[in-house]
């Protein structure tokens, strides 16, 4: 007995140090040194079979080796034989289930579900292929297959002029900005939830001490937060209207004009037009009449040239606003429950960048309804210039003397 566990101990120490042919010989010669029984004993404590013992030993007696090459462990044909090799259409049959032309065929039998490892083994296993998980994992990585995510590339089309619009809107931009004429980007930011929810993104906290927040995002009394931004594109400035109502044509334009009232006159005060970037949907959309006639009233009363170029469809995220404010206010307050509008108005103000961003961030109370429509005779009494260029995206709003 003590042997046994003298001998285990020898081959415990062995057997990550030496290669398979090495080990096996090693407790061959063992075995053929011992009385009777050794071939037993050293299958034992080895982990070996005793056919595998005796062929160490035929091949020591004989003093010939099983192998054609020091380097091969087995001799040529030893081993299992892959299931490639043993099932020729195993290949041919994974291909099938995971090639992307099945995607469009409703008779596959994976179309509506996840190709997990787990599943394409029971597809196969139920066809007739006998495999494991692993192995299918193993087959698909030798068929140059990877777990991929979906990749964001389309945009609705690249569409009619588009790259001519992004010309377009930054020759005028130029022109503008070189009389000395402001130039405003503008958006709504997504709707926030207002109340102690969870806010993506992580900040450094005491160890073990995590913000404790609602578990489930349900809107409440408090309702939600719709931040309108104005960025002023020369200045690297920005403003921010914090509504709690519904984001409508009405309530974008008056954030523009509490921009002007606030910041953009003492900022410009021998402007006499503004130019607006905006996207081509939503409240400031290049189809909504309610926000040219809105702008109408804002050129009125601010005495304004206005200036509106869209982005063509399926461009929001070539909006300046997008990536020069948004983009850092969300980073700003990342991980931080947006308790109360207050706290978004405060956490809006409080974001700068090292290239100089100042955003001033106030809150709406007014409310605005939805569903307000501008009539055929309303839209003609709108002083709006079209440009000979896409005038559904671009065009002017002259101030009416009244």
């Amino acid at each position: 007995m003590d042997n046994t566990i003298c001998y285990k101990d020898y081959f415990l120490a062995l057997r990550p140090r030496l290669g398979e042919r090495e080990f096996r010989l090693v407790s061959s010669a063992l075995a053929m040194n011992l009385p009777r029984g050794g071939v037993s004993l050293v299958a034992g404590v080895s982990g070996l079979s005793r056919p595998t013992i005796y062929s160490g030993i035929r091949e020591l007696e004989n003093d010939t080796p099983v192998t054609s090459s020091p380097e091969r462990q087995r001799k040529e044909g030893g081993g299992r034989k892959e299931l490639v090799i043993k099932d020729a259409t195993l290949e041919d049959a994974l291909l099938q289930l995971v090639s992307p032309h099945e995607r469009g065929d409703p008779e596959s039998p994976l179309r509506w579900t996840s190709k997990s490892l787990r599943k394409l083994a029971s597809e196969l296993s139920a066809t007739g292929h006998s495999v494991g998980h692993v192995t299918v994992g193993k087959l698909l990585e030798n068929m140059g297959f990877t777990l991929q995510s979906n990749k964001k590339s389309h945009e609705g089309g690249k569409g009619p002029d588009r790259d001519e619009q992004f010309g377009h809107i930054s020759k005028v931009a130029e022109a503008f900005i070189e009389m000395e004429q402001p130039v405003i980007s503008v958006d709504a930011k997504k709707k926030e939830l207002v109340g102690n929810f969870k806010n993506n993104g992580q900040e450094y906290r005491p160890s073990g001490n995590p913000e404790n927040v609602e578990v489930y995002d349900f809107i409440n009394e408090n309702g939600r937060a719709t931040p309108y931004g104005i960025y002023d594109i020369a200045a690297n400035e920005g403003f921010v209207n914090v509504g709690i109502s519904h984001d409508t044509a009405e309530f974008a334009v008056d954030s523009i004009h509490r921009w002007w009232r606030e910041m953009g006159q003492h900022r410009y005060p021998h402007a006499h037009s503004l130019m607006i970037n905006a996207d081509g949907g939503g409240s400031n959309g290049s189809r909504n009449r309610l926000w040219k006639a809105a702008l109408q009233k804002f050129a009125d009363e601010a005495c304004l040239n206005i200036c509106v170029c869209h982005f063509p469809p399926g461009t929001s995220k070539w909006n300046k606003i997008e990536h020069r404010m948004f983009s850092v206010i969300s980073m700003n307050w990342r991980g931080r429950p947006l308790t109360s509008v207050e706290v978004i108005v405060s956490l809006i103000a409080a974001t700068t960048t090292t290239t100089g961003l100042k955003i001033k961030a106030e809150q709406s109370s007014s409310e605005y309804a939805c569903g307000k429509k501008v009539s055929d005779e309303e839209l003609q009494k709108l002083d709006i210039i079209r440009a000979d260029f896409h005038p559904e995206w671009n065009y002017g709003i002259r101030p009416r003397v009244l």
